[in-house]
């Protein structure tokens, strides 16, 4: 199977040094990387972000998880992650690109007292992905869940445009829920930097909207943010990771964790 445009799962799985990519997505990977040469430093401290997270609210009880824009397996998913602290917990992998759910299918197999569930769906159709007879069949929506929207909301583009999505999503969330949630960001960037992404926004040349500290900020509307906030996904719980850690201007992503009261 292949494609004649670049997939930002598989150009991510590029930039984290996986094989689950075609000549586009590098070629892409590697233009964006020319102009952003940390990109890769970014791909891997967003993943880490996604691992810290998911382990924190393993911790703390959670035990559903609904991944929208998974992307392409690789080391340490939320399943597995999850089901380390809880051998029961219930993950819903969600993704638009049919590649990464044939991949998921047959490589993200979890616990036999867990239970994941795959879905080809869109984050700009919440209701579809909430009504799915799979996610019904198996996250229970009356107990508490952790919404994983990981390097994923910068692909809706336009001021604004992902905060309606995100808050449909989070209604249909009981108290004791959590949002984690990373997005691309100029706020960091030199003028000429963010200049030169805007240009290859325009372009298509990039694919990622980058939003500022408040419009990310305003996601969490409602919610109670974990500590320490919203911060970059290099500092986000990184005390035991390696140091000195990357700069918010090397990675250039926003991430937060807030709880449903």
């Amino acid at each position: 199977m292949s494609d004649d445009r670049p997939q930002p799962a598989r150009r991510y799985n590029y930039w984290l040094g996986g094989k689950d990519n075609f000549a586009v997505d590098r070629a892409s990977g590697d233009e964006i990387e020319r102009a952003f040469p940390t990109v890769r430093t970014m791909a891997v401290e967003n993943r880490q972000f996604l691992r810290r997270a998911t382990a924190y609210l393993a911790e703390r009880g959670v035990r559903q998880f609904i991944d929208i824009g998974c992307g392409l397996p690789a080391h340490d998913n939320t399943h597995e992650i999850a089901q380390r602290t809880h051998p029961g917990a219930r993950v819903v992998y969600v993704d638009n690109d049919p590649i990464v759910m044939v991949h998921a299918r047959a490589l993200l197999t979890g616990t036999p007292q867990g239970r994941t569930a795959y879905l080809e769906a869109d984050l700009t159709d919440p209701g579809k992905i909430l009504d799915h007879d799979d996610l019904r069949a198996t996250i229970d929506l009356s107990q508490p869940v952790a919404l994983m929207l990981v390097a994923v909301l910068h692909f809706i583009q336009g001021p604004g445009a992902a905060g309606p999505i995100v808050r449909q999503l989070l209604d249909a969330l009981p108290a004791g829920s959590y949002l984690a949630a990373s997005n691309a960001t100029k706020d960091f960037s030199p003028p000429a930097m963010a200049a030169g992404y805007d240009a290859m926004l325009a372009s298509g040349r990039v694919d990622a909207w980058p939003r500022g500290r408040a419009e990310f900020t305003d996601l969490f509307h409602g919610l109670e943010l974990v500590e320490p906030g919203v911060v970059a996904v290099s500092e986000w719980r990184a005390e035991h990771e390696p140091q000195p850690r990357p700069t918010p201007a090397e990675v250039a992503v926003y991430c937060g964790v807030g709880r449903k009261p």
